[in-house]
């Protein structure tokens, strides 16, 4: 009985270790769009491509999120033909509440404009390229900018790519799949306790 008693204890302990000592991480990024400035129209006329420099600056998978902050602004996902209107009657998503998390839930192009009249024109727009699992690492190519007339070779985005740091943070978590494990393991505790 006493071999019984040292050998359940033993295995609970190890099943303890395992399940809340060695966390699992879930292995996405949340992004802020903007890094410290957030969603705003783009002050000059230079600035209009630089969400999506900003975009390509970065490496989005499936299951990352975008967070977009706001104020008297809105986001739109949105097909690529609304994208290049920058017009949308029906967009895909809508989101006006300042603090927006958007879920990468696909790999391809998500297309993202404001919905206030006039900001899109101005530059607050942005294609994200999200990977597919197999795709291999290789540095991101530019997404295809549209504009009305020739522009000259786009310049570093001076204003963002300092936040990139901050801007893009890993979140730990347990899975959800170990917790199921303490149900499991709870009732032999109490018996042997």
């Amino acid at each position: 009985m006493a071999t019984l008693f040292t050998t359940c204890s033993s295995l609970l302990l190890v099943s303890f270790i395992i399940v809340f000592c060695v966390p699992s991480t879930v292995n996405s990024t949340e992004f802020q769009v903007g890094g410290d400035d957030g969603w705003v129209v783009p002050t000059s006329k230079n600035d209009d491509q630089i969400y999506n420099q900003w975009a390509s600056q970065n490496r989005f998978k499936v299951d990352d999120t975008l967070r977009f902050k706001y104020s008297k602004d809105s986001v739109m996902v949105v097909s690529e033909e609304e994208y290049d209107s920058c017009r949308s009657s029906k967009p895909l998503f809508f989101f006006n509440n300042g603090d927006t998390v958007f879920k990468l839930d696909h790999p391809g192009l998500f297309y993202f404009i404001s919905g206030v009249s006039g900001h899109c024109d101005r530059g607050q727009k942005m294609i994200v390229k999200v990977l597919a699992i197999h795709d291999n690492p290789q540095p991101q190519p530019q997404p295809k900018l549209h504009s009305e007339s020739p522009a000259p070779a786009p310049a570093p985005a001076p204003s963002l790519s300092h936040h990139h740091s901050q801007a893009a943070r890993s979140i730990p978590l347990f899975t959800i799949t170990n917790f199921p494990l303490l149900f499991l393991i709870l009732p032999f505790a109490m018996f042997f306790v």
